[in-house]
């Protein structure tokens, strides 16, 4: 552990990216060679092979360990790794809690877990233990508990987590963000977003491809719908809020001068992925007789200590295109992303929308200017890159960072309070503070240099 405190704190970065020069990795850019952060993964499916090609792009990594309980993803880890010129890593999986015997390698500095969502409070928690730099996938925890685990091990252990929130990096929002911080909307009233994504092929395929137009999950499901799809049938609840809230939060400054107070939540009925099933497998399948719990669109709102409210919304179990339902609004003016569109008072003509495009890139973020060639091709529009890399920078430095284990905490405190507001009709729940009232004190992050 204290082997990465002394990583070289300077990045250098060559002024030619990817987009020209394809066949050239990020690691002849990007990077210092001379000390390597030794990076494990847990979890190698299709997220954990994402961040893999990503860190495999790099210069100043090492993939030191990988496990994984099914042997295929690992062996498609290992082609990787191999194509990409690497040394062989340890390998793990045997079983469920094979991890943790990679957990003990000295040769480990920092870990990436991306497994099915019941393992990652647990796997973080141990991770911290360990000394290990832990970066988290979304959602960081399924119960309050949970949520509470994570901060006090950190707390406990003074070792850092990182939700790997990618969306807070995405362009646009990003550019929002730019906007926010220079007051472009005034004081902040109101904000809208969520995760609406029709995940109906995710959650039930034909047990032969990950996205087919099948009715199996559970043991006969591959993929997310081995796991996932339970999630539905068994909880009434928003298990998928961070995509949404998490670059909200980071815009009225949750946990640095701000934080959520309280929430509401209520759900609909719940026929998508019923309907799915009868339609794809017929009114006799064994799964057509099943009552999923989540409702198809559940609301909640939620209340900050600075006089904002937030609706979030999850939306992934009936036909419709994707959308975060992004919507910024404050004293000044307003931008929805539905619609690609923008409002300021005194710029824009009265009543009448702007297309957002000259003011994103007006306002495009300094990472995005500077990084934005070598994002290309890294995964959702390039967002992935920024997502791993502020991971890689923080764990370097051993300093706490962009997105932290009370924003993971915070954000993921939405799943259980929204399902207890709904079996309780919507009655409020109250948000606890898990930075045991630091928030008052904590500044906000200056994301125009402090997120890499």
């Amino acid at each position: 552990m204290s082997s990465r405190r002394h990583f070289v704190k300077q990045t250098v970065l060559a002024g030619t990216g990817l987009s020209i020069l394809p066949n050239v990795s990020l690691g002849a850019v990007l990077g210092n060679s001379a000390q390597k952060l030794k990076l494990a993964f847990i979890g190698v499916g299709l997220r954990g092979c994402n961040h893999l090609n990503n860190a495999l792009l790099r210069k100043d990594v090492d993939i030191t360990a990988i496990c994984d309980i099914d042997a295929k993803r690992i062996e498609i880890a290992l082609k990787m790794i191999q194509d990409a010129g690497f040394q062989k890593p340890k390998v793990f999986g045997k079983s469920n809690y094979d991890y943790k015997n990679l957990l003990d390698l000295k040769e480990v500095d920092a870990v990436v877990i991306s497994t099915p969502w019941l393992w990652h409070t647990r796997m973080a928690v141990d991770a911290m233990k360990s000394g290990k730099y832990t970066g988290l996938e979304v959602s960081a925890a399924n119960t309050m508990e949970e949520c509470w685990d994570l901060v006090n091990i950190h707390e406990e252990t003074n070792t850092h987590l990182m939700l790997l929130e990618n969306v807070n990096y995405r362009r646009d929002v990003l550019a929002v963000l730019n906007m926010v911080k220079q007051n472009i909307f005034g004081e902040l009233v109101h904000f809208r977003c969520g995760y609406q994504h029709d995940l109906r092929f995710v959650k039930l395929n034909d047990g032969k491809s990950a996205y087919g137009k099948g009715v199996e999950f559970g043991e006969n499901g591959i993929s997310e719908s081995a796991w996932r799809t339970q999630h539905s049938l068994l909880r009434n609840a928003d298990v998928y809020p961070t995509h949404g809230v998490g670059p909200i939060a980071t815009m009225c400054d949750i946990n640095r001068g701000n934080r959520f107070i309280s929430l509401t939540s209520n759900a609909s009925k719940g026929i998508g992925l019923h309907n799915y099933i009868v339609k794809n497998g017929g009114e006799k399948h064994p799964n057509a007789k099943l009552k999923f719990k989540q409702g198809d669109v559940i609301t909640s709102t939620i209340e900050t200590a600075n006089g904002e409210t937030i609706i979030v919304t999850h939306d992934c179990n009936l036909p419709r295109p994707y959308s975060l339902g992004f919507r910024v609004q404050g004293a000044n003016g307003l931008w929805e992303v539905d619609g690609n569109r923008i409002y300021i008072e005194g710029k824009s003509k009265p009543h009448q929308w702007d297309q957002v495009d000259e003011w994103l890139k007006k306002y495009d973020h300094p990472l995005w200017k500077k990084y934005g060639e070598l994002a290309t091709g890294a995964g959702h529009g390039g967002m992935d890159f920024f997502v791993l890399h502020a991971f890689v920078e923080s764990a370097k430095r051993n300093i706490a960072p962009p997105l932290d284990v009370y924003d993971a905490a915070a954000w993921s405190a939405i799943t259980p309070l929204s399902e207890v507001s709904i079996e309780n009709n919507g009655e409020p729940q109250d948000f606890p503070d898990f930075t045991r009232g630091n928030w008052i004190k904590r500044s906000p992050y200056n994301w125009m240099k402090d997120s890499f």
